[in-house]
């Protein structure tokens, strides 16, 4: 399976890194298609890895990773393209956070919209599934923590999408838990800063979360 990935920060290259682990062949896609970052982590990762434009990823991934800054989003999937993602799925990891010096980042969007709904509204032919937007990039792929695996909550709007994105998360170490429709991006993005939170008071960020069942 080809994947696609916008952007080229820590979060793009963890999810890409998994990915090439699996097997899959992985183009890191940028505002600019020499980016150093992206050719440096398609070097390393050999054969499989590749890099250019965020429309060049686009047309690639037969899954494609939306990884950039949350509040870029509009900025990049214009970039790359609605036609190259139409009938795809994208995996959106992002969390629209706003940053002021001082102080914890907050939401940039919340109460009656997200930044997952506002991602599904720009894609109307897209199927988009929220998740990995609630951990760290060190544990996005095979964490091991004592009493783990960990789930990963996921939300959309396409019962297929989802499975298929349970799939990739299953592969890449996780349990799934599925919360609905893409209006869940709502409680899915606050959930972040619930784990921000936590990782600010407790001066760690080697954590994530579980769904205790019986």
């Amino acid at each position: 399976m080809q994947i696609g990935i916008l952007g080229t920060g820590d979060v793009a290259r963890a999810i890409g890194k998994g990915f090439v682990t699996l097997g899959h062949p992985v183009k890191l896609g940028s505002r600019d298609a020499n980016n150093e970052k992206a050719r440096a982590w398609a070097q390393e990762m050999g054969k499989p890895g590749s890099a250019g434009s965020f429309a060049d990823a686009a047309a690639f991934g037969e899954v494609v990773v939306l990884a950039t800054l949350g509040t870029a989003s509009g900025e990049v999937l214009k970039a790359a393209g609605a036609d190259n993602l139409r009938g795809k799925v994208l995996i959106d990891t992002t969390n629209p956070l706003g940053h002021e010096p001082g102080s914890p980042p907050k939401l940039a969007i919340s109460g009656n919209d997200s930044g997952g709904e506002q991602v599904q509204r720009l894609l109307p032919g897209t199927h988009v599934v929220k998740a990995f937007n609630t951990v760290g990039n060190p544990l996005m792929f095979r964490p091991e923590l004592p009493g783990g695996p960990p789930d990963m909550f996921i939300c959309g709007n396409d019962e297929q999408a989802k499975q298929k994105v349970g799939s990739i998360l299953k592969d890449f170490g996780w349990g799934v838990a599925d919360i609905g429709d893409i209006q869940g991006s709502r409680y899915l993005e606050a959930m972040c800063m619930t784990w921000v939170l936590y990782g600010i008071k407790n001066g760690t960020w080697n954590h994530a979360f579980k769904l205790l069942k019986k």
